[in-house]
C-alpha cells in the first residue's frame, strides 16, 4: 500500500507551509521534488529550502525529471498524455525507492484543489492498479496572496466570484453575468482581449516570492503597463507565474 500525500506549499514564501505540511512532510519515507528544466530552477530551489529547514533526514528526499507537455498537441489531449507520463514516471520513482509500500508525499505549489493536476495524476496510479491511499494538505492559494498582496478582498458586497483560465477567457471573452472574475494558468495577456471599458484589474507575478510585482488600476490604463512588465520579468528570470483578478463597475440605469 502506497500512501501519498499531498502538500500544499503556498506560492514561494517559505512562510506559506502550514505546522500541518511540516508534519505531514516529517511522517513520509519518501520526499519526490520535481524538476522542471534549468529556467524554472527557482521553483526547485524553494521546495529543496522547504526540505532543508523542516526535514532532519534529507536521505528521504528525492529528485526526479518532471515530463515537458507537448505543446504542439491539441491540448486537453496534449495534457492528458502529459499527466500519464507524470504518473508513469512518479510509478517508477515509488517501486524503486518504496518497494514494499510506505508514505510519500509531493510538495504543490499553491493548494492541490486549485488549478493542479496532482490529484488528478494520483488517480492514474489507482487505475494502473497501485494500492493508492490519497491525502492531501491544503497550502495557501496564489489568489489569496494577489488579494492579501493588493489588500482587497476577493468579492463585491453579497457577489459572486468566477475562477477560469486564461485560455477560456481569450477564447470565450468575459463571463456571462459576472461581475469578478480571477484569472489564473494565463500564458500572457489574455485580459488584452477584452473591451476594457469599466473593468478594474489587480495583477500580480511571483505573488509571494521575494521578487513579488504588483500593478492594479483601470484596465484601460494600465493593461499595456502590464503587457510589458510581464514580458520583461519573464526575460530576467527566464519564467513567469502571474494571476489577476478583474472587476466589473456596476452598470449604471
Amino acid at each position: 500500500m502506497i500512501d501519498i500525500g499531498l502538500i500544499g506549499i503556498g506560492t514561494g514564501n517559505p512562510d506559506h507551509v502550514t505546522l500541518a505540511a511540516i508534519k505531514a512532510m516529517q511522517a513520509a519515507d519518501l520526499v519526490l521534488l520535481p524538476r522542471k528544466g534549468e529556467d524554472k530552477a527557482e521553483l526547485i530551489d524553494l521546495r529543496r529550502e522547504i526540505c532543508a529547514a523542516h526535514l532532519p533526514d534529507l536521505s528521504r528526499v528525492v529528485e526526479f525529471d518532471l515530463p515537458v507537455r507537448d505543446g504542439r498537441a491539441e491540448y486537453l489531449d496534449g495534457v492528458n498524455d502529459w499527466h500519464d507520463a507524470i504518473a508513469g514516471t512518479w510509478l517508477r520513482e515509488i517501486q524503486t525507492h518504496l518497494p514494499g509500500g510506505g508514505r510519500v508525499v509531493l510538495l504543490v505549489w499553491g493548494d492541490p484543489s486549485l488549478y493542479d493536476s496532482t490529484l488528478r495524476i494520483t488517480e492514474r496510479l489507482a487505475l494502473g492498479g497501485m494500492a493508492v491511499t490519497t491525502r492531501v494538505v491544503p497550502g495557501v492559494t496564489s489568489l489569496s496572496v494577489l488579494t492579501a498582496a493588493h489588500a482587497i478582498p476577493l468579492n463585491t458586497l453579497g457577489a459572486p466570484v468566477l475562477i477560469t483560465t486564461g485560455r477560456r477567457l481569450r477564447e470565450n471573452g468575459w463571463p456571462v453575468d459576472a461581475d469578478a472574475v480571477a484569472v489564473m494558468l494565463d500564458a500572457g495577456g489574455a485580459f488584452s482581449t477584452l473591451d476594457p471599458s469599466g473593468l478594474h484589474i489587480w495583477w500580480g507575478a511571483y505573488v509571494g516570492m521575494p521578487q513579488e510585482s504588483l500593478i492594479s488600476g483601470p484596465l484601460a490604463e494600465v493593461a499595456q503597463t502590464i503587457l510589458d512588465r510581464r514580458a520583461a520579468l519573464r526575460a530576467q528570470h527566464g519564467w513567469i507565474m502571474d494571476i489577476y483578478l478583474l472587476h466589473r463597475a456596476p452598470r449604471q440605469g
